[in-house]
C-alpha cells in the first residue's frame, strides 16, 4: 500500500520506470472533482493513517479508523448499530479516526476543492482540532444510517454536530438524558476549532 502510496504521488514523467507504474495508477482528480470529507477512502494514505475501505462497519475492528475511536464512543455506535438492525438498517463507517497527516492532506484537498482556506474551513478541520484526529468523531456512510441516527442518535448519545455534515457524529453522553444540543452551522461555529 505505501510503495502505491508513493507512486501515486510522483509527477508525470517519460522515464520507463515511472510510465511502467502510470497505467496502474487511479487517475488523479482535477480540484473539481476531488473528494469531500466522506470520501477518502482512494487516497494516496492508507488503512494506517485512517482510510477506511468501502463496506466498512462499525464492527470491524481490524480497520484502525475504527478500531482508534474512543472506546466509549465505538461502544456507543455498536450499540445504535444492533438498535439500527431490526429497522433493517446498516451502518457503515466512511470515515472515523485519522492521523495527522491524513486530516491535513484533508485540509488540502478543500482548499482547493473549495478555492480558499476560509471556505474550506467549513468542511474540513485542521489536524490540531479535528475530533477524527482524536478519535472522537465518525462519518456514518448511507443515508438511511445517517437518518436513523438523526431519529434514534440521542438515545445512545450520539448526536450530529454539524448542520452541513448529516453523517458526522459524535459522542455527547449527556444527550441520553437531555437530547442533542443543537447543531452548528458547519465546523467554523465550532469553538473547538476556534483553539
Amino acid at each position: 500500500m505505501i510503495a502505491t502510496a508513493l507512486v501515486y504521488e510522483l509527477p508525470a514523467s517519460s522515464s520507463s520506470a515511472v510510465s511502467s507504474t502510470t497505467a496502474t495508477r487511479p487517475a488523479r482528480a482535477s480540484p473539481n472533482e476531488l473528494p469531500d470529507s466522506r470520501d477518502e477512502r482512494h487516497s494516496p494514505l492508507g488503512e494506517a493513517d485512517g482510510a477506511v475501505p468501502d463496506g466498512t462497519t462499525v464492527f470491524d475492528d481490524w480497520v484502525p479508523g475504527v478500531a482508534n475511536l474512543d472506546p466509549v464512543l465505538l461502544g456507543a455506535l455498536r450499540r445504535a448499530a444492533s438498535g439500527a438492525e431490526q429497522d433493517r438498517v446498516e451502518f457503515f463507517v466512511d470515515s472515523g479516526w485519522r492521523s495527522p497527516e491524513y486530516q491535513q492532506q484533508l485540509v488540502r484537498q478543500a482548499v482547493l476543492k473549495y478555492g480558499s482556506a476560509e471556505e474550506a474551513a467549513r468542511w474540513v478541520a485542521s489536524p490540531k482540532t479535528s475530533a477524527h484526529v482524536s478519535g472522537d468523531a465518525v462519518d456514518i456512510g448511507r443515508s438511511d444510517a445517517a437518518a436513523w441516527l438523526s431519529d434514534h442518535g440521542a438515545g445512545y448519545g450520539l448526536c450530529q454536530i454539524y448542520r452541513n455534515e448529516p453523517w458526522h457524529y459524535e459522542l455527547r453522553p449527556e444527550a441520553v438524558e437531555q437530547g442533542c444540543p443543537p447543531a452548528y452551522a458547519d465546523a467554523t461555529q465550532d469553538p473547538r476549532a476556534q483553539r
